[in-house]
Formats: structure tokens, C-alpha cells, sequence
């Protein structure tokens, strides 16, 4: 007597699917690829070539239409004196953006990666991470009441004798204005509060990545404290200060929301863009303006790469 053969359940579309995929690695990759890059090139990709279209054509001034011709009038209206006084007030600014973040993120950075241990290492992660929690737009209407004129700022100038020194700093043309919540100060605090996250943790990890050993050997060998942080730490650290200012200056560029709240309104150009493409119609003339901080952060990124930057990241 032979015994029955066993009986096999029926796999079901998991199992037969589990089982291609095993067998076929590179369509599981496939298609676990294909919907993020469809995204990246038709949604990303595609809007941007879009924007460089519309760069390229003009506005008919008699009707207000876009004419859908090729031109290079649209860039050529970049170089008038209001449009490249934009740019360079954008470029100024966010320079000067990136530079206080660096300058106020490096010691802190520091004592994370140097001195920080145990509870503390997770306090200073909390306190960073702690202000991108909290809504954007309450952030920069809380700054606007510090800065106003009967704001925390200026009754505490006043309770500790400095009134006349942020008076001086406010009768500065081009810095200052009837109050911090009204000039391009105003402006710089702001954009240095919301952005010094991103240049933090970027320095942080690149800070760590000091070896002792190398502090350990400049002070044997007899350099001072300041020698060691000229020619050690700083060379050193500087991916990740690049790195932190690849977000600090693209953000700045483009952002509309905090020149328009806090400081003269004078426009940037992610404030032009928006008023371009909304209120003024013209279309053509926003893409261009969009264009410039797409070009000028190709640029950054190039040179942020071949110094090594991205490794901070």
C-alpha cells in the first residue's frame, strides 16, 4: 500500500509575487523605484523645465499677454536698475544671513560635539531641533512684536542703559529704520533665528569628526590655542560650515514670507516672484527672476562639492 502524495496549498498572489521578486531582484528594485523617479522627473523636473520655458517668453506691453515667442528680452529686463538692485539686496542678504548663522552656530556646534555627553548631548538636540517644531509664520509674527518698537527689545535697551546704542544702530542708512520690525536689521534677526538649525547640526557632525588625537598632537608640538583652531579646527570643519550654507543661503534666496512681515517690504526676489506671478501677471518676468537663484546655487553646489561638503551632510 503507497501512501498519498501530500497535497501543496495553493499559494496565494503574495506568494507567487514574494516569489518573482526573489527570483528577479532587479524588478523588485524596479519597481520600488519607479514611482519616486516619475515624481522627481515628471513633477520636479517638469515644472522647472516649464519655469525655463516661461522665462523665455515676453508680455506684450499694449495688451498685458504673454506672447509665446522666443526672446531674451525677459532676461535682458533683469539688468534694469530695479530688477539688479533685487538681486544684489537678495545676494546681500543672504550672505550676510549665512555669516551670522556661522559665526553664532560654530561655538555651539563645538561645545555638542567636544564637551556634550550622555543627557546632555540629547538636551542640545532637543534645544536645536526644538524651534522648526513650531509653526513658521508664528514664528516671524512673535519676532515682529519683539522687534517692534514697544517691543522686549527696546524696554530692555532702555532698562539696562543701551537705548542709545540701538538708536545708533537703527540712524544707520541702509541697516536701520523707525524700529527693528521695520528695517533690514529687522530682517537679518529674523532670517538668522529661523535658519541657525540648518547651519548648526551640519557643523556638529562635521565637528565630531575631528579626530583628538589631532588636538592632542598641535598642542604637543607646541601650538596655542588659537593656532590649533586656525590650522586644525577650522580647516577641518569647514564641509560642514559649507554645508550649513548651502541651506541657510538657498532658503534665504528664496524666501518671500519674512521680508514681507518684517522689515521696509522692499522686495527680494522670492518676495518679486511672488508679486510678479500674482498681483503684476507677468509671468515670463517671475521665471526669470526664479531662474537666478537656481543658477547661482548650481554654482555653490559645484564648489560645495569639490570641497568636500556633501560628507557633512
Amino acid at each position: 500500500m503507497t501512501d498519498a502524495p501530500a497535497i501543496l496549498p495553493e499559494r496565494g498572489l503574495g506568494d507567487r509575487l514574494t516569489a518573482l521578486f526573489w527570483r528577479h531582484p532587479r524588478l523588485l528594485l524596479a519597481v520600488l523605484l519607479t514611482p519616486p523617479l516619475l515624481w522627481l522627473g515628471v513633477v520636479y523636473l517638469g515644472s522647472l523645465f516649464a519655469l525655463l520655458l516661461q522665462s523665455f517668453y515676453s508680455i506684450d506691453e499694449f495688451s498685458g499677454m504673454v506672447k509665446e515667442e522666443f526672446t531674451l528680452k525677459t532676461y535682458a529686463e533683469l539688468f534694469r536698475a530695479q530688477n539688479l538692485d533685487i538681486i544684489l539686496r537678495t545676494l546681500l542678504m543672504s550672505a550676510a544671513v549665512t555669516i551670522g548663522c556661522a559665526v553664532i552656530a560654530f561655538p555651539i556646534a563645538y561645545y555638542a560635539a567636544r564637551f556634550a555627553k550622555g543627557k546632555w548631548k540629547a538636551v542640545f538636540y532637543l534645544g536645536v531641533m526644538l524651534p522648526l517644531w513650531s509653526s513658521y509664520l508664528v514664528k516671524v509674527y512673535a519676532w515682529k512684536l519683539i522687534l517692534a518698537k514697544e517691543g522686549i527689545i527696546t524696554w530692555a535697551a532702555e532698562g539696562v542703559g543701551l537705548s542709545m546704542i540701538l538708536n545708533a544702530i537703527l540712524a544707520i542708512p541702509g541697516i536701520g529704520g523707525n524700529s527693528l520690525s521695520t528695517s533690514p536689521m529687522g530682517t537679518f534677526i529674523v532670517f538668522v533665528y529661523v535658519w541657525l538649525p540648518y547651519m548648526i547640526l551640519p557643523m556638529q557632525a562635521s565637528l565630531e569628526r575631528v579626530p583628538t588625537s589631532m588636538l592632542e598632537a598641535s598642542a604637543d608640538l607646541g601650538a596655542s590655542r588659537a593656532q590649533t583652531f586656525r590650522t586644525v579646527i577650522l580647516p577641518l570643519a569647514m564641509p560642514g560650515v559649507i554645508a550649513g550654507s548651502i541651506f541657510t543661503f538657498s532658503l534665504t534666496m528664496g524666501d518671500y514670507i519674512i521680508p514681507q512681515i518684517v522689515g521696509t517690504s522692499a522686495r527680494f526676489i522670492g518676495l518679486a516672484v511672488y508679486q510678479l506671478q500674482g498681483t503684476a501677471g507677468n509671468i515670463p518676468l517671475a521665471a526669470a527672476f526664479a531662474v537666478v537663484p537656481i543658477l547661482i546655487m548650481l554654482v555653490y553646489l559645484t564648489i560645495a562639492k569639490r570641497k568636500g561638503a556633501f560628507d557633512a551632510l
